[in-house]
This record gives C-alpha cells, sequence and structure tokens, in this order.
C-alpha cells in the first residue's frame, strides 16, 4: 500500500475504535477478492454504524448500499458474513460497461 493509501486505512480503523468507543455498535466490510474489473482494490474497508454513519468505501454504486443492508443486520445478529458481487462481461457491456468483474466482502462486527 502506498503511504496515501495506508494513512486512510488507518484513519478508518482508527473511526471504528473511536465509535465503539463510544459504545456504539459497528461494523467493518473489507474487500478480500476481487476479479477483473473492481473500484476498489482488496483491503478497502468501509465502517458503518447503526445510525448509518460511514466511513471509507468498499465500491460505490449498488454494491456499497447492499453491503450497508448487510452490515447492519451484522450487527444486530453478529453473524460476519462473507458477500460475493458480480457482473459477467457479457452483461457489462450491456450497460456500458468494458468489462465485467467480482468482488467479494468479508463484513464483521467489532466488538
Amino acid at each position: 500500500m502506498s503511504e496515501l493509501t495506508m494513512d486512510a486505512h488507518e484513519n478508518i480503523l482508527e473511526e471504528a475504535a473511536s465509535w465503539r468507543a463510544e459504545g456504539r455498535d459497528v461494523a467493518i466490510a473489507t474487500v478480500v477478492k476481487t476479479w477483473g474489473s473492481s473500484p476498489r482494490p482488496v483491503g478497502s474497508q468501509l465502517v458503518v454504524d447503526t445510525a448509518n454513519n460511514m466511513i471509507g468505501s468498499v465500491s460505490g454504486g449498488c454494491i456499497e448500499g447492499a453491503v450497508v443492508h448487510e452490515a447492519l443486520e451484522v450487527m444486530q445478529d453478529g453473524k460476519p458474513r462473507l458477500l460475493s458481487f458480480g457482473v459477467s462481461d457479457e452483461q457489462a457491456w450491456e450497460v456500458g460497461l468494458a468489462c465485467g468483474g467480482e468482488v467479494e466482502v468479508f463484513v464483521e462486527k467489532l466488538d
């Protein structure tokens, strides 16, 4: 990771720790695998609390919304999840993208 990327990553984790110290329920989502076209690299993180406060990013668009939804569920039931999202090359072409891709995101509650 570059220094800028590492600093941003550390700030996300510091913010997550701060939110937990305030007594908030917090979930963290981490990109653990990508293939093809992916807007965020492996290691990218998103932190969410129960009031929908967020810091960081694992994707953007509808994937990010789905990850936030799952993060809220994880905070409720405490069960981590591995989420998979993807679009085939054919589907990507139909919506004007050059190629498809896949991303896997691990979501867990911080205790």
